[in-house]
């Protein structure tokens, strides 16, 4: 699915009464909810502010939207949160496995800036847990991981931009 045919499908939905739309192939996992979703106990998520991409992983293994609230760019590094930390002298990171961004966008460690960072070094991660949100045209993308183990680096600052895939952490799978 390119990325022209998700934008039609976003504006379709906005148009229409439907309140979600979920789209499931080989490569792609869409879930977008309307201007019109009444979930979470009658709270619109959105405010009314139209349609929003809930969970967009690359080849996602399992699927478990969460409702997310948009958060507001951070002014400053969010409790518990560190910068992205350096390489220690002399560790062979030659066996860490990356976790890459499925997309461009706005790199969140938090889902609000008074909330604690989803990860942080040092802790175990597994496959399909929630490292990060990515923000992307006003959509805020829960970013969940490819793989199991110890999270050993982190590779991108708060509320940094970064590119299609692109490394943000570097996760030790023994």
């Amino acid at each position: 699915m390119t990325l022209k045919e998700i934008q039609e499908l976003i504006k379709l939905v906005a148009k229409t009464e439907l309140s979600e739309f979920r789209y499931k192939d080989s490569e792609v996992k869409l879930h977008i909810r309307g201007k019109s979703y009444v979930g979470n106990g009658g709270n619109n998520n959105q405010g009314g502010n139209g349609p929003s991409i809930i969970n967009v992983p690359a080849a996602a293994p399992a699927y478990g939207p969460a409702p997310l609230s948009p958060a507001p760019a951070p002014t400053a590094p969010a409790a518990g949160s560190s910068p992205a930390t350096p390489a220690p002298a002399g560790d062979d990171e030659s066996h860490y496995v990356e976790v890459k961004s499925p997309m461009i966008g706005t790199f969140y460690r938090s889902p609000s800036p008074d909330k604690e960072a989803y990860v942080k070094v040092g802790d175990m991660i597994k496959k399909g847990d929630t490292v990060c949100i990515v923000e992307a045209m006003k959509l805020f993308n829960e970013i969940e991981s490819e793989v199991s183990g110890r999270i050993m680096r982190m590779l991108v600052e708060d509320a940094q931009p970064i590119e299609y895939d692109q490394p943000l952490y570097l996760v030790d799978p023994s």
